[in-house]
């Protein structure tokens, strides 16, 4: 059956897999490969969340990645966009296909008559010749197919071809409009016409430990794709299994680091969209029941707070101030690293390098 694992317990495992107890010595490009991408869904976030979890990180590392081509942005994983080193680029782009093509699927009553072969021929040449934004990829698709529905004609042409946001999109500081091109045209490398068959067997492994422990339905949910467990089962000798307090059966790495459930866990500021509160089925191990809902509003997710591993507050940062709204009372001592770890974030995230910003706690709303 496997030994249970309690909520805390589940906590501090991923915690440490996702380097949130204490900041890796890593290099950007190791730790955006060790994380299997960063949720890049607006510009700052991967970057905020490297500082949650890098020492000694500075926006530039990041920044020099994008623009030696060394890290792409691009969809992936739940059709969302992603920062991927080139190699994960190139290995989950190839492993997502087929939820892109049911994406398409859905799109079909707009792309009658439409030869979606010919729309990815004719789209990759359009934008190898030099990186174009999606309204001029809608509209030359339209001379071809004029009847066709505009916005279908897009999201097929976004399924079909691996795009990436070319820079400067992407880099800290600079500002520039989506413009695409095919990932082979952009870092000179093909991704395979179809995965590996060991791909997903080596993706599960690596998803676990980033993520892990965590269930088949957990992995679903981080990749968007359905049909799992045959890969679970196919390593299951190869894995530890643990349970949770629903009787949910859990699977992991035997050697992961899974720290006592007392472990100290110091404040972390999350930008919207980390992937830690996106990643599972069941995402009681970092959100409490009772603050769930409101870390959204509308289809906008707001900047979170880790106090003791689980998502207690908001934050907002405006110029050298940052704001923060904690959903309940803390301890004095708890509220001073808070506000330490807050004036680390300013300092260490601002252009300049500059001193320490200040940190107050209030509504972000207000």
């Amino acid at each position: 059956m496997g030994s249970v694992l309690d909520t805390r317990s589940l906590n501090r495992a991923t915690l440490a897999r996702q380097l949130l107890l204490r900041r890796a010595a890593l290099s950007a490009e190791d730790a955006v490969a060790h994380l299997l991408g960063l949720q890049a869904q607006n510009v700052k976030p991967p970057y905020f969340q490297l500082h949650a979890r890098l020492a000694g990180f500075r926006p530039a590392a990041l920044a020099e990645l994008m623009e030696s081509r060394k890290a792409v942005r691009m969809v992936t994983m739940r059709s969302t966009i992603h920062t991927h080193t080139a190699h994960d680029a190139l290995t989950l782009r190839p492993l997502v296909q087929a939820a892109r093509d049911r994406e398409v699927n859905a799109f079909r009553k707009g792309l009658v008559g439409v030869d979606l072969d010919r729309l990815g021929e004719l789209a990759r040449a359009f934008v190898e010749s030099e990186p174009r934004t999606m309204g001029e990829i809608r509209e030359e698709l339209l001379a071809y197919w004029p009847d066709a529905d505009p916005q279908s004609l897009s999201v097929a042409a976004r399924c079909r071809l691996p795009l990436v946001q070319v820079t400067p999109r992407g880099v800290w500081g600079q500002s520039g409009q989506v413009r695409l091109t095919t990932l082979q045209q952009w870092t000179g490398r093909s991704p395979a016409e179809e995965p590996a068959a060991h791909a997903v067997d080596d993706v599960v492994l690596r998803y676990l430990g980033a993520f892990g422990p965590a269930s088949v339905k957990d992995m679903q949910t981080w990749a968007g794709l359905t049909r799992l467990r045959e890969a679970f089962e196919r390593l299951r000798p190869r894995l530890a299994v643990f349970r949770d307090e629903n009787g949910t059966e859990l699977f992991d790495l035997p050697d992961a680091p899974r720290p006592d459930a007392d472990t100290p866990a110091p404040p972390r500021f999350l930008p919207e969209f980390d992937n830690l509160l996106l990643s599972h089925a069941d995402r009681t191990r970092v959100i409490a029941p009772e603050v769930r809902g409101r870390t959204w509003t509308g289809n906008q997710a707001h900047r979170t707070l880790l106090v003791d591993g689980f998502v207690a507050g908001l934050w907002r940062w405006e110029g050298a101030s940052l704001t923060v709204e904690l959903f309940g009372k803390t301890p004095k001592g708890e509220k001073e690293l808070i506000v330490a770890e807050g004036e680390r974030l300013v300092a260490e995230m601002t252009e300049t390098g500059g001193a320490a910003g200040s940190v107050r706690f209030g509504s972000i709303h207000g």
